[in-house]
């Protein structure tokens, strides 16, 4: 097999060039990558030429580089941020001591399991996308559609990069098997539930996108505060790229909101059947898609009280989001307030060590920073004169994991019948009726400065280019 050439092919500060141990296992990875990406990537757009974004450094001027490229020779690259000087470790009992740059024995298994589980939702969410083109609403969509796949597969790329470079053989094999679990199989899925959910249709994209990528936001923040370096330094630069996957998400719903309403205005109404007659997504459709997706998003972060997630804030290895806003970075002598249910079909509070709750703490951090969506689609309705509110259910909804797990709470927090509330989850919920409809409205719109009739047009450029540009080129 020949060498590749590192700097080229795989934009890098980690000087590749210089670890030949490295350069083979990495030689031996990529083509599996690339095959990996030919047959579950984007269907049927493999030869298209993308304006996409690529990053070749981790500077301004070097993370964001235009330019039209096939998606199977986007330029995948390894970066870390900036090297700290001096850097010590922000929490825990070794609060004060300088990070590793290499694995501690101790921590190895932690260690491999939260860079797996990190890097294994990357391909999913590629995977569980590979279809969407096929129904684009416009070329500016599409366009967004594949610089968040490709940008997923960095963030693989970033994982692996780690597994390859710190944990030996048992990385590479790990390396292996991410490309060996796909979205959805029923013997090898994803590791991670969320990820294993179909994304058939764009509304359910953009949901994805607003809350699911919001929780790979916050579960970087974490990983950021580590002690281990080259973890922190990967996704401190992964956070770049993550930001632009949310407004991805916050756009495309606030363009849907939008032509809902300007729907509503033109009939007269705002019921929802003359709505989806007239062409749009109603807002109560828009609602249950919103419950399905946050309640599945709050899962990730796990169960309100956890040991592991203790074990890893004390020993360094995972932190809060913005570890250096708290004041007292031990959490030594501190409680966390949470919700259980009575058992008398009640709730009531309970106090838990605030190192036990830390899945509580950042999944709350999730929560608040999902409003500032529905804020801003609320100001759009309300200016458009009708009295509707998206809003987010409430934590305790339709919960899989943690001590709400499995418990009939309504959308309003209230803790009702099991019978009731399956009688009435299809109006929480997306129906299969509610299914077909947007399955029907998803009708691909390929022609510059065209938009289907469910959505607006967008107002945001990409690189100054208008939504008129011609964004994907098909060959």
């Amino acid at each position: 097999m020949s060498t590749l050439n590192y700097q080229e092919r795989i934009p890098n500060n980690v000087d590749l060039g210089s670890n030949r141990q490295l350069q083979r296992a990495l030689e031996h990875w990529q083509p599996r990558f690339l095959t990996w990406w030919k047959e579950l990537g984007p269907e049927r757009y493999q030869g298209a030429d993308v304006y996409l974004r690529t990053a070749i450094s981790v500077d301004e001027n070097g993370w964001a580089n235009y330019g039209f490229v096939k998606m199977p020779d986007y330029r995948w690259g390894i970066f870390l941020a900036d090297q700290e000087p001096n850097r010590t470790i922000g929490f825990g009992d070794l609060y004060g001591k300088p990070v590793w740059q290499q694995v501690p024995a101790e921590f190895r298994s932690v260690l491999r399991r939260l860079i797996v589980t990190q890097g294994d939702t990357e391909p999913a969410s590629v995977e569980q996308q590979r279809l969407l083109g096929l129904t684009c609403p416009s070329l500016y969509d599409l366009r967004n559609l594949f610089q968040v796949n490709v940008e997923e597969g960095r963030h693989l790329w970033a994982m692996v990069y780690l597994l390859h470079a710190h944990f030996g053989r048992d990385g590479r094999e790990e390396a292996e098997e991410l490309l060996a679990r796909h979205s959805g199989d029923a013997d090898k899925p994803r590791i991670l539930g969320t990820f294993n959910e179909p994304i058939s249709d764009w509304l359910s994209f953009f949901m994805f996108t607003y809350f699911t990528d919001r929780d790979g936001k916050f579960q970087l923040k974490s990983l950021a505060e580590s002690a281990f370096d080259p973890l922190a330094r990967s996704c401190r630069f992964m956070l770049t790229e993550e930001a632009y996957h949310m407004h991805v998400g916050e756009n495309g719903i606030g363009r849907i909101v939008q032509r809902t309403l300007e729907v509503m205005k033109e009939i007269g109404s705002e019921d929802p059947e003359a709505v989806r007659r007239a062409g749009a997504i109603d807002l109560p459709t828009i609602q249950r898609y919103v419950n399905f997706w946050f309640s599945s998003s709050l899962d990730l972060f796990g169960s309100e009280q956890s040991s592991n997630a203790a074990s890893a804030f004390a020993n360094g290895i995972k932190g809060r989001p913005d570890e250096a806003s708290f004041e007292d970075h031990l959490a030594l002598n501190q409680a966390c307030t949470i919700e259980v249910p009575d058992g008398a079909g009640g709730m009531r509070r309970e106090d838990v060590p605030l190192r036990n709750a830390m899945n509580e703490v950042t999944r709350r951090a999730f929560i608040a920073d999902c409003e500032s969506g529905f804020i801003r689609w609320n100001r759009l309705i309300q200016k458009s004169g009708f009295q509707t509110q998206l809003t987010l259910p409430s934590p305790r909804f339709r919960r899989a994991i943690g001590v709400w797990a499995g418990q009939p709470v309504a959308p309003d927090g209230s803790i009702i019948a099991r019978e009731a509330w399956e009688t009435r989850k299809a109006s929480w919920l997306p129906s299969e009726a509610d299914h077909a409809f947007i399955r029907s409205l998803m009708r691909q719109v390929i022609e510059p400065g065209k938009v289907a009739g469910w959505i607006a047009r967008p107002a945001r450029k990409v690189n100054h280019l208008d939504a008129d540009y011609e964004y994907v080129k098909f060959h």
